[in-house]
């Protein structure tokens, strides 16, 4: 609207500059020179307004290339941080897995040699009382040349059930080797230990596989041994494997402790 105006306006004076009948009067040279200078001051704002305009749209491309430029570098991080968490996650899991491997045994996945034996060197270091067993199943060498080794593999995953679901919380059982088991039974005497594995025995005597038309059970041998203050783990180790060749000697099939 007002621009409509200054251009009516603007009209008039030119129209009044170019009529022939105003050349005398006092202030026509000075309205003359007043409407050159307004329209020079007019075309430069005008060039002003197009170079704004323009700069405008040039800041406006620019901001959209850098948004975009910013959006396609940002999908980039993105996707590379991705890669970079399942790599991570995937080294977790890989270092999981070697853990598990290296501690543990592939076929009842109950602990290894190495890992019980750094349970105790710690309950020695604490000096913690504590007891061990070794179990072995009776003439397991039997059902695996009758039977095969598949059924012996399924008979060791079905004691390692029980005795799994038998054990307190705070005890352990770990694949010893072959056919054996180490019970590691924390904060127990020789005493208790012995009522603890003979309960195990009998739960374990009841277990049943069944191999084509045959049904299979075995029974267990035991020795105990209780850890004595100053000795290695390995002493209590061997003193129960002493007391196991005892048991199985005196018949199998039953548990003895070794001699206090």
């Amino acid at each position: 609207m007002k621009d409509s105006h200054d251009d009516t306006l603007l009209a008039e004076v030119a129209a009044l500059l170019e009529s022939s009948e105003h050349d005398g009067h006092p202030l026509h040279d000075a309205l003359q020179r007043l409407y050159r200078h307004h329209c020079e001051q007019r075309g430069q704002m005008q060039r002003l307004i197009e170079i704004s305009d323009r700069y405008q749209l040039l800041a406006m491309e620019a901001r959209q290339v850098t948004q975009q430029r910013y959006e396609r570098t940002l999908r980039r991080q993105q996707k590379l941080s991705r890669i970079s968490d399942g790599y991570q996650a995937l080294i977790q899991e890989r270092n999981q897995a070697l853990h598990q491997a290296s501690t543990h045994d592939p076929l009842t996945e109950l602990p290894n040699r190495r890992l019980i034996g750094e349970r105790l060197e710690s309950l020695v270091e604490a000096r913690r009382r504590f007891t061990l067993a070794l179990l072995d199943i009776d003439h397991f060498k039997a059902i695996n040349d009758r039977h095969g080794h598949d059924v012996g593999d399924r008979v060791l995953v079905a004691l390692t059930q029980v005795l799994s679901e038998s054990l307190r919380e705070y005890d352990l059982c770990a694949r010893w080797g072959g056919e054996e088991f180490l019970l590691l039974l924390v904060d127990t005497d020789r005493s208790e230990a012995h009522t603890i594995v003979e309960r195990l025995r009998l739960r374990l005597a009841e277990v049943c596989i069944r191999s084509e038309d045959q049904t299979i059970s075995v029974t267990v041998s035991a020795g105990l041994s209780q850890h004595q203050p100053g000795d290695p783990h390995e002493v209590t180790v061997k003193r129960a494997d002493q007391a196991l060749l005892e048991a199985k000697r005196a018949g199998r099939d039953r548990s003895l402790t070794d001699t206090p």
